[in-house]
């Protein structure tokens, strides 16, 4: 049997978070409201859990029901995340209020720090979300 690589498939290496979350499918609507995120996959379970891998212009991330039994835990579960996100994007600023008004709560407001327009959220499940872009040099 002929490999991928021999038969001119090779996978090209990418590294994407999971959110663990409660309430997989009002996540999945409030990443496409906040952020504009696309679906590119979903499996709804027979429980009402959800995974789903959904991408931001490209930059895709993975979500899903949180599921202790499987050692996956929502930031609501732990008191806080220990992984921040960041999106970067063309306009931080737009981004940053189309987040907040889809019910993330500002924790660091859009302001030019260390090179970058940045501005930090988190979002209703306890995922924190730093947005912003590198200012020109």
């Amino acid at each position: 049997m002929r490999s991928s690589a021999e038969m001119g498939y090779a996978p090209r290496c990418s590294m994407a978070p999971w959110l663990s979350v409660r309430g997989g499918a009002r996540a999945v609507e409030f990443y496409q409201t906040a952020f504009g995120a696309a679906v590119v996959f979903r499996l709804d379970g027979p429980d009402g859990g959800v995974v789903a891998r959904l991408s931001v212009d490209g930059a895709e991330f993975w979500l899903g029901d949180e599921s202790p039994e499987h050692g996956n835990f929502s930031p609501e579960s732990l008191g806080g995340g220990t992984v921040r996100m960041v999106l970067t994007v063309a306009d931080p600023d737009a981004m940053f209020a189309r987040a907040v008004q889809a019910g993330a709560t500002q924790v660091v407001p859009v302001a030019e720090m260390h090179g970058w327009r940045v501005g930090r959220v988190v979002d209703p499940f306890g995922h924190h979300w730093e947005i912003g872009r590198e200012l020109a040099k």
